[in-house]
């Protein structure tokens, strides 16, 4: 009856609050609302030394309609192609974005596109692959798998691979989506949202897994020519035993360098599968690369450069912690990456310094930008694409009390012994600040005696 009682009175007190903020707390307490994420690094005033001209921007299709779903755009020749998760795809002109032609196919589109010469190929929520002509548009086949596609679908050599969400390669006959082959694996029971793209290269599939493996396939046969396991899993809990890839590979000669989540950045050879080097950085964002270093964001959006040979730390840029920071682009001597605000920085490759900032949409920007033929292509969440260029500049002085940016609006839219710490190029944190026990907290304290922490 007591307790009959507590609650009735905690009933009754509620009912008479709801004016004076009840209702928050209610929410506070059953854990809505309520972010604990660390905050975003608020955007410094920096010395400008890159001129930026965008070349064109254009808003295509509704982009990816807040799904968080990684539609990147494939450039090929003098086309660049792109997709909605609605199902538009269109053909753009590299040089002045105008449309060649767009289809509305009236799918859901999840992975995507990918081209060669003559395909355009995109992948769907409900496993459907779609093909076709990248000339005109026409629609070539259509072929079912075993399940979501969040990848781009890749072709070499007559034979289309497909990753879908639950661990499995397919691979189709380029000209009729007939099935040749199917690889399997288990996926574990909490994974990241979305899926590496595999690699084609030498006649073989690079493909990255749930659970840290790096295999190689025969692309004609789907035989496994090696496998290596990248990552070991550590911590008590799923969560911290989650070791995802989750980018696309890289391969560089004849290294692939993989970044994992919860794990390391790896170098393997291509020829054998063998581990060279290691660093313990987690992340899930593509890599870029010149001849001499590896660019990478790790998961709190701390952008590194590494020796591509060693592993070693050349510098590293702390500016723009918490931003949603994509993986790095490279063009030319800058580093390029985009965030959740939809701002491309551009980095100098030498320093890790930010030399120019644009802004190129008010959607975050999710996936890496392309290089093709000295232009950069960025592509936002809210569909917007943006061609640029650039050339260095002397240094600016910026007042202190202003950012400058430049916003362009869319037009009608370790091996062990190589873990030495950089200098940083930014020695700015944040702390946040700690949680306040709640008000309502509090109060269900008194009325039901519960112990004030419990272990999670």
């Amino acid at each position: 009856m007591f307790s009959n009682l507590r609650v009735f009175v905690l009933l009754l007190t509620l009912s008479t609050c709801f004016g004076c903020g009840a209702k928050k707390m209610l929410d506070g307490f059953m854990g809505a609302g309520v972010d604990n994420s660390e905050p975003p690094s608020e955007l410094t005033d920096f010395s400008e030394t890159t001129h930026l001209d965008n070349l064109w921007s254009k808003n295509v299709g509704k982009g990816t309609d807040e799904l968080f779903i990684k539609l990147v755009p494939a450039v090929l020749n003098d086309k660049i192609f792109i997709a909605d998760t609605r199902g538009n795809i269109a053909a753009l002109n590299t040089e002045s974005g105008k449309n060649i032609w767009s289809i509305d196919s009236e799918l859901s589109i999840t992975g995507g596109p990918g081209a060669d010469d003559s395909l355009v190929l995109v992948g769907t929520s409900e496993g459907e692959v779609l093909s076709l002509a990248a000339k005109t548009g026409e629609e070539l086949w259509r072929s079912k798998v075993s399940s979501e596609i969040l990848s781009s679908p890749k072709e070499s050599d007559g034979v289309v691979v497909i990753r879908t969400i639950d661990g499995k390669i397919f691979a189709l006959d380029a000209a009729t989506g007939d099935r040749l082959w199917i690889y399997d694996r288990t996926v574990p029971s909490l994974t990241l949202r979305g899926t590496s793209t595999p690699v084609i290269a030498n006649g073989l599939i690079i493909a990255g897994f749930d659970g840290g493996r790096l295999t190689a396939l025969e692309v004609k046969t789907g035989k496994l020519i090696w496998e290596t396991k990248v990552a070991v899993s550590r911590g008590r809990s799923e969560l911290e035993r989650m070791v995802d890839i989750d980018a696309q590979p890289l391969i560089v000669g004849d290294t692939i360098y993989v970044t994992t989540f919860q794990a390391d950045v790896s170098a393997i050879s291509l020829e054998n599968g063998q581990v060279l080097w290691q660093r313990d950085i987690s992340s899930h964002s593509e890599i870029g690369a010149d001849a001499n270093n590896l660019y990478i964001t790790d998961e709190t959006g701390i952008v590194w450069a590494l020796d591509r040979f060693s592993g070693a730390s050349i510098w590293k840029q702390e500016k723009l912690t918490h931003r949603q920071v994509t993986g790095p682009a490279i063009l030319g001597d800058r580093v390029i990456v985009g965030d959740f605000e939809g701002y491309l920085h551009w980095l100098d490759k030498e320093t890790g310094s930010i030399s120019a900032r644009t802004k190129i949409d008010s959607k975050p920007i999710l996936t890496q930008a392309i290089v093709s033929n000295d232009t950069l292509f960025a592509y936002s969440s809210g569909g917007t694409i943006s061609a640029f260029s650039y050339y260095g500049i002397e240094p600016k002085n910026v007042p202190v009390e202003t950012v400058v940016e430049k916003e362009t609006a869319p037009a009608v839219e370790e091996t062990i012994e190589n873990k030495e710490v950089a200098s940083d190029v930014s020695k700015e944190t944040t702390t946040p600040a700690k949680e306040e026990k709640s008000l309502f907290g509090s109060f269900i304290d008194i009325f039901t005696g519960d112990p004030e922490d419990e272990e999670e």
